[in-house]
């Protein structure tokens, strides 16, 4: 990066936090891969990492368990003190004893835990749970004639859905989804965070004496025996790998259907337009953080031993390298899953999720259009996910009628049971507490 550039700090590292890298990342993975496979960066402000961003170095990284470690317990500088406990970056980088951040057998316990829970989501049990709470979503706004179909919808669905998922009862659910939304938006993510964990623990003693068909419940009962504190930290990395990346993953591939570059004027499809956003606009743009355990070579620039080499997986996927493949969309080579040991496990139940709910709103609003050019629309500063601040759009207003419709056909349904969120425990009756979202959902749904 030439230092010269005003967007250049006084380190000669790239930034990765202001307005410059929101609107166009694809300019400082370039200049860094002009030099080296990786290169310097900033994070946050006094924050230094090692960016990789060539296709080739990011598999030798994600598959080398030896040279790169996970676990952030490394981290040299936070260790000796000079990175604030206040930093920004800190709740998507410190360590957490989940499978994310760990190495070895401790690894492998836990993500078997994960993978073996997750893999009990089929299709139909998906689709399922998300087709109601899309719908209840959709008519919150559907007399308006206009919404922003990132707050009023992509936002909330993974929200709701994971506490389906995870079988909440509507105290429980609330307090998730409110502290969830404040991490994310950096409200006060210190008292969120508290609370994130108290209600956790509660879930989690609640499924332990009532278990139910649910993540929560299956990782419980998984001969892997996690402790109640190993189960916490699972949960928060399912919702935090889950929410974040599912919200953007929908509302991207939304903002392209609805744009002029290639959307549903060009007979795009749904899958062929999630592809495009995984190749183009990777939810979780760089992440997958990495400790070497000595110096390393990486082709040029050296990453020092227990110092953050954070994987791109944007610059990754457009390295020129790719270009034959990215012309193709070809599904192997992107890297927006990740690779290696440490790979998304919940690939599959994600697709299904955004095309579930994609299809419901593009079904129930067919003259939705965007209600800005393209060229407007904003995206969110920070270094790790490529998500917009907002989606605008308007369309013919529609009566609310399809939660009303749902419900008629559930309990219409030979042997229509109650939502199983609904049962699973008491719901604490505190009539000063305002309902949130979830509580408002199994009121209706619950028969």
């Amino acid at each position: 990066m030439d230092p010269h550039s005003p967007s250049a700090p006084a380190s000669g590292r790239c930034p990765m936090h202001d307005a410059a890298f929101a609107t166009d990342p694809h300019q400082v993975y370039d200049r860094l891969r002009a030099h080296a496979p990786a290169g310097p960066v900033e994070l946050a402000p006094g924050v230094d990492a090692t960016l990789v961003v060539e296709h080739e170095m990011a598999l030798r990284v994600l598959q080398n368990t030896e040279l790169f470690a996970r676990d952030a317990r490394r981290w040299k500088a936070l260790n000796e003190g000079s990175i604030g406990l206040d930093s920004p970056v800190l709740p998507m980088m410190a360590y957490r004893p989940s499978c994310l951040f760990t190495d070895g057998a401790v690894h492998l316990r836990l993500r078997k835990a994960v993978v073996d829970s997750l893999a009990r989501l089929n299709t139909t049990r998906i689709r399922r749970d998300v087709e109601p709470i899309a719908d209840y979503l959709i008519d919150r706004f559907s007399e308006r004639g206009r919404a922003d179909l990132l707050s009023d919808y992509a936002k909330l669905l993974p929200l709701l859905l994971f506490n389906k998922l995870f079988g909440c009862p509507a105290d429980i659910g609330d307090t998730i989804t409110t502290s969830m939304s404040a991490i994310f938006d950096g409200k006060d993510a210190l008292r969120a965070n508290e609370d994130l964990t108290a209600c956790l623990m509660e879930l989690i003693a609640l499924k332990r004496r009532q278990p139910g068909d649910d993540v929560t419940s299956w990782l419980i009962q998984h001969p892997a025996g996690l402790t109640d504190e190993e189960l916490k930290d699972q949960l928060v990395l399912l919702m935090g790998a889950g929410i974040e990346p599912e919200r953007s993953l929908i509302s991207s591939t939304l903002m392209l259907l609805l744009s002029g570059s290639g959307g549903r004027q060009s007979g795009m499809l749904i899958e062929e337009a999630l592809d495009h956003v995984l190749w183009n606009q990777t939810p979780i743009a760089n992440y997958a953080t990495h400790y070497p355990v000595q110096d390393v070579d990486l082709g040029g620039h050296v990453a020092e031993a227990n110092t953050p080499v954070v994987i791109s997986f944007a610059g990754a996927n457009g390295d020129p390298a790719l270009e034959e493949a990215r012309r193709a969309h070809s599904k192997g080579a992107h890297l927006a899953w990740g690779a290696g040991p440490h790979a998304c496990p919940a690939k599959d139940p994600a697709q299904v999720i955004a095309t579930t709910a994609i299809e419901r709103v593009l079904n129930a609003l067919p003259d939705l259009t965007l209600a800005v050019p393209e060229k407007e629309l904003e995206w969110r500063p920070g270094p790790f996910h490529r998500s917009l601040v907002a989606l605008p759009v308007t369309f013919s207003p529609t009566p609310a009628t399809r939660t009303a419709a749902a419900l008629r056909d559930r309990t219409a349904a030979p042997g229509a049971q109650p939502m199983p969120a609904a049962a699973s425990g008491p719901a604490r009756q505190d009539p000063a507490r305002r309902k949130g979202f979830w509580s408002s959902f199994l009121d209706i749904f619950r028969v």
